[in-house]
């Protein structure tokens, strides 16, 4: 019985021999292990760890990129019963601390010099981690390597060990089983310090399988890994359902190649947060503002083809010859080359979630035949909750039940769930434990929510979040911020109205998009704080603003939130600076405090107000940054009654 990613792993290597099971682009070429070769990879590892003295139960912490030996560390560390505790390369030290604290963590596995250095910065004071092991060995060749050691050095060990004891591992390995704790996953920590997800290899194998059948995956699928590891995601669908169909995973050569190994992969499979998608569209749009006249005409033409008949032909819904004719010429010269650039030529499931994504870019995406769908999924559940199937696609729901998972709305509104991939805990937190998931395994999300009229599942909000204004009127932030979001215009929102007079908000621009509007109309700027405080980008947002206001006016629910205050930040809002968590969640309670004296001048009278915010340089260091904000009143529509 395969209910351990080492046995999957054993039974690959026998199915699969030669199948690739892995890539990695290094120094601009593809390098690739099959099942078979994978399999031997992670045996030396996971013999070699055992020589350093890991042993079942112990922790074996993973930090840096999407790399292969990363990845194998992963499952060595299972293939003894251990447990990865997979950690936001981003991290500065003090996160990395807590986690490697929290967890007790003994083993670390860092991908270079630069996840060496945090990590020899916390052994100054933790004795719980003894040994060191990297991948990269650039730059630390005179380290003292008392516990730090080479990786390939590390594999040598261990495959003298496996010579001397070749019964010890596959031993180790049938020791397993499906109950035991897998992996702990760090959640992002809005509210406070992250919470260490346990989940067990049947939480993740079985979501996996499944998802996997649900979407038809097969062992012929490419994805490309780029998502951070310790993102639950990306072990969802670069690591479970790899494992259990057999598919290929594919490493890029660095965060700034990303685009480009895309569109060299044709990954058939795909997954990214609502802003990536937003990204490519604002690129595709720049790009075909700086088109010649000719070319930005025929974009338009079959753009407007594409969204008369696009979605439709992908539903497989009936559509009138001319109609297909016109899309199959669209295909050749627009959406075929437009697909091929961004590197979704061969996409056959792509899916998106962690926030709303805008109708305009999800039916984008759709119109030009990419299968794009949404899901709703937390780390406590091992990703999948909810997933929208082929044929019910739509823009505005997150999907019906995936399979084996029960959902509910309780009197309160809120979104409650059990399934297969249900957390077994917080490790060390028997009481979040407790508020999260009761004696009946029901998990109960934190987020506001409905199933509609076709029994699809919507969310509103978080329903701590959700409050009311002072005249009784609904406010629910993130509804409002999302709105905002999807003007390519804007990179972040932070929305305040509960208990108050009225909503107002606080802006970050989109320097990219921003920046080639300012270019194009000759607008000259030194930095980021110089162009957002333009009056004509500001008069951009305003724009914006008063469109969101409109829409909010024919909402019989919201249209008493509309807003009525604005400022563009003088920062961009950054994880370093606590502002956002690693997978870009905004902390509102940090941002509360930090901002307090701008919070404070939106409910005041004032059209300005100076600010200092201190802030962290990418080498550590700490500075400060000063400006003097315009505010911005706005005037609301009267609401919109329902007609009858």
């Amino acid at each position: 019985m395969h209910d351990t990613f080492p046995k999957y792993l054993l039974w690959n290597a026998e199915r699969f021999p030669e199948r690739p099971a892995i890539r990695e682009k290094d120094l601009g070429i593809w390098q690739a292990w099959t099942w078979k070769e994978m399999k031997d990879e992670i045996v030396a590892l996971a013999s070699g760890l055992a020589t350093l003295g890991f042993r079942r139960g112990d922790k074996l912490a993973i930090i840096g990129a999407n790399r292969p030996r990363l990845y194998w560390g992963m499952a060595a560390a299972q293939c003894l019963g251990g447990i990865p505790v997979p950690i936001y390369a981003d991290s500065v030290v003090a996160e990395m601390r807590y986690v490697l604290e929290h967890a007790g963590v003994g083993f670390v596995l860092a991908e270079d010099q630069e996840q060496v250095d945090k990590i020899m910065e916390i052994q100054a004071d933790n004795e719980t981690i003894r040994h060191v092991i990297y991948d990269d060995s650039r730059g630390l060749r005179d380290y003292p390597h008392n516990g730090l050691h080479d990786f390939q050095e590390i594999q040598a060990a261990g495959r003298e060990h496996a010579g001397r004891n070749p019964e010890f591992l596959p031993g180790e390995i049938n020791q397993g089983s499906g109950s035991d704790v897998g992996i702990f996953l760090y959640t992002s920590g809005t509210t406070g310090n992250p919470k260490g997800v346990v989940l067990t290899n049947d939480n993740v194998l079985i979501t996996s399988k499944n998802s996997a059948r649900q979407d038809n995956l097969t062992e012929r699928e490419e994805v490309l890994s780029y998502l951070p590891l310790a993102w639950v995601g990306d072990h969802i669908f670069s690591y479970g359902q790899a494992y259990v169909t057999g598919f290929c995973i594919n490493c890029p050569e660095s965060d700034t190649t990303v685009a480009n190994d895309l569109r060299e992969i044709g990954p058939t499979f795909y997954f990214a947060p609502p802003r990536i998608f937003e990204n490519l569209l604002t690129t595709v749009m720049i790009r075909i503002e700086d088109a010649g006249a000719v070319k930005r005409n025929l974009f338009q033409t079959f753009m407007a083809v594409a969204k008369k008949t696009g979605i439709a032909i992908l539903n497989g819904d009936p559509v009138p010859l001319r109609d297909r004719l016109m899309y199959k010429i669209g295909e050749v010269l627009i959406y075929g080359p437009l697909k091929n650039t961004m590197g979704f030529s061969r996409i056959r499931v792509a899916y998106t979630a962690g926030e709303a994504i805008g109708p305009e870019i999800f039916d984008f995406f759709r119109s030009l035949g990419i299968n794009i769908k949404q899901l709703y999924g937390q780390t406590e559940a091992a990703v999948f909750v909810t997933a929208q199937p082929d044929g019910e696609v739509y823009a505005d729901t997150v999907g019906v039940p995936s399979p084996e998972v029960e959902v509910r709305i309780t009197d309160d509104g809120e979104v409650i769930y059990r399934s297969p991939g249900v957390f077994q805990c917080y490790y060390r937190n028997e009481e979040a434990t407790r508020e999260t998931k009761n004696a009946q395994g029901w998990v109960m999300t934190g987020d506001a929510g409905y199933f509609d009229g076709n029994g699809h599942l919507k969310i509103i909000d978080r329903a701590k979040d959700v409050g009311k204004l002072q005249d009784g009127a609904l406010f629910a932030p993130k509804y409002i911020e999302n709105k905002l979001k999807f003007f390519p215009q804007i990179q972040e929102v932070v929305a305040f109205g509960a208990n108050r007079e009225y909503v107002s908000v606080m802006v970050n621009i989109d320097l990219d998009a921003v920046g080639n509007w300012a270019e194009r109309n000759n607008l000259p700027y030194a930095s980021y704080q110089e162009l957002a405080g333009h009056s004509s980008v500001y008069d951009m947002i305003l724009k914006n603003i008063i469109q969101v206001n409109q829409d909010l006016a024919a909402d019989q629910a919201l249209s008493g939130s509309q807003i009525r205050k604005f400022l563009i930040l003088h920062k961009e809002l950054d994880a370093d600076d606590g502002e956002l968590t690693r997978t870009r969640k905004v902390r509102r309670r940090i941002i509360a405090d930090k901002y307090r004296e701008l919070i404070d001048a939106l409910y005041s009278d004032a059209e300005s107000c100076h600010v200092v915010t201190e802030v962290t340089f990418e080498d550590g260091r700490k500075g400060t940054i000063e400006a003097d904000l315009r505010i911005v009143q706005t005037t609301p529509f009267a609401p919109l009654k329902k007609a009858g």
